[in-house]
């Protein structure tokens, strides 16, 4: 096998740094351009910036989405270390096909059926039980939860399988409770796994505008 020369590597490194990072430090250098065409740079200035933070319906929205971020990682993170302990801890039992067919299947499906089943949901519930009313904070939070349950499983799943059981074993024979010993033991082995999986949620609540725009209505900007 032929190995590629270092000068090589390092060009095709350099390349593909440049398309991940050039277009972000050209929309940097140009977000300080005075003139109103982005195309044209006539001059440095920070007005725009001044101008955003005189925004204040651009600043509410970006408050909106980052309360629904910080809503959506922390649920996601309980209900995902629980999914994620069952699935590496509870064996294959009766209905492990389809529990785990549930939560991994929103790392497969498209962004737009995940939305539009949802939106169906909410809006056949509306219909009979009366909740939720509307469209708004509550329907993203739980759409964005929906999605990200499933990376924090994942990741969750992962951790708690490199651990050792002897630990667990070690405590339950010395008379702790199977809960006691999960909250004791297991969860600050695991602690890092769940700062992980709460940032990545975060990230992807921020990043996830088309789930937000089949949930949202008229109050959610």
């Amino acid at each position: 096998m032929i190995k590629p020369s270092k000068p090589l590597s390092y060009t095709v490194l350099g390349l593909g740094y440049a398309f991940l990072y050039l277009p972000i430090v050209l929309l940097v250098i140009y977000s300080f351009n005075e003139s109103k065409l982005v195309t044209i740079w006539s001059g440095f200035s920070t007005k725009w910036y001044a101008a955003l933070l005189e925004d204040e319906e651009l600043i509410n929205a970006a408050w909106l989405s980052v309360k629904i971020a910080v809503l959506a990682a922390s649920s996601s993170v309980v209900i995902g270390a629980v999914a994620g302990y069952v699935l590496a801890r509870f064996g294959r039992f009766r209905l492990f096909p389809l529990f785990a067919g549930m939560i991994n299947a929103p790392l497969v499906m498209p962004e737009v059926i995940i939305g539009i089943s949802i939106l169906l949901l909410f809006v056949n519930m509306e219909n009979l039980v009366g909740w939720p009313q509307g469209r708004g904070l509550t329907t993203i939070w739980i759409g964005h939860t929906v999605l990200c349950v499933s990376y924090v499983a994942i990741i969750v799943q992962s951790r708690v399988r490199e651990l050792s059981l002897s630990l667990e074993e070690a405590a339950m024979g010395l008379g702790a409770t199977p809960l006691k010993t999960f909250f004791v033991i297991t969860l600050p082995l695991i602690s890092q796994a769940l700062v992980s999986g709460w940032l990545l949620s975060f990230t992807l609540s921020l990043d996830d505008l088309i789930t937000s725009a089949f949930l949202s209505g008229p109050g959610s900007t």
